[in-house]
């Protein structure tokens, strides 16, 4: 459960963070650094996740 929860995370996580500076009109390098931090914010976010709902 622990591995799916952070598999669908950074899933959610990445792709938020690559639609954001692409709605705004941002290059392909701003998207890319945007779309790591929001893969990282939901790694933790689904480790969380599974870690209260076991």
């Amino acid at each position: 459960m622990n591995r799916l929860c952070i598999l669908v995370g950074t899933t959610v996580g990445g792709y938020a963070g690559w639609a954001l500076p692409d709605y705004f009109g941002a290059g392909f390098g701003w998207c890319f650094v945007v779309s790591s931090l929001g893969s990282l914010v939901g790694v933790w976010a689904g480790w969380k996740f599974a870690r209260r709902f076991p």
